[in-house]
């Protein structure tokens, strides 16, 4: 089922280049974060508060079909923001390069949430040492296709 409501883009300057050139080109521009070579997805996601619906490139974190997204906005001290829109509104449209789909969300914990963190950290290390800039445990979410 696909999302419904306004789109609002991101205040973030670069976040909302990024999704407009991802969007336009399907991924071949915008298909990485700024300084960094690895590949991004864009989720729409609902707000939690607005209901309009939000962008964000996350880090393409994939194995199996599934994919992760790692709230660990670079080690900050608080969770990025889209983290209470997966909470609160737990299915999203995720688009990896020209494919767009309905993802079902789900936060991680215990065994599953550890596998899922070592998969992530092998795919982009540098997930460790942002866990290391910060005293909370960066949440992770595991997108499985509707």
């Amino acid at each position: 089922m696909a999302l419904t409501g306004t789109y609002a883009p991101s205040a973030t300057g670069w976040v909302r280049k990024n999704v407009e050139e991802y969007e336009a080109t399907n991924g071949e521009k915008g298909g990485t974060l700024p300084g960094t070579s690895y590949p991004v997805v864009v989720v729409t996601s609902v707000g939690s508060s607005s209901g309009n619906l939000r962008k964000n490139p996350v880090m393409r974190v994939e194995r199996d079909g599934a994919y992760l997204a790692v709230a660990s906005n670079g080690g900050r001290a608080k969770d990025p923001a889209w983290v209470d829109n997966y909470r609160k509104h737990p299915e999203v449209e995720l688009q990896d390069k020209a494919e767009k789909h309905t993802y079902r969300v789900r936060e991680l914990s215990g065994e599953e949430r550890e596998d899922w963190w070592q998969h992530a950290v092998a795919t982009w290390p540098t997930y460790a040492s942002y866990q290391e800039k910060t005293d909370r445990l960066i949440p992770l979410f595991l997108l499985e296709r509707a």
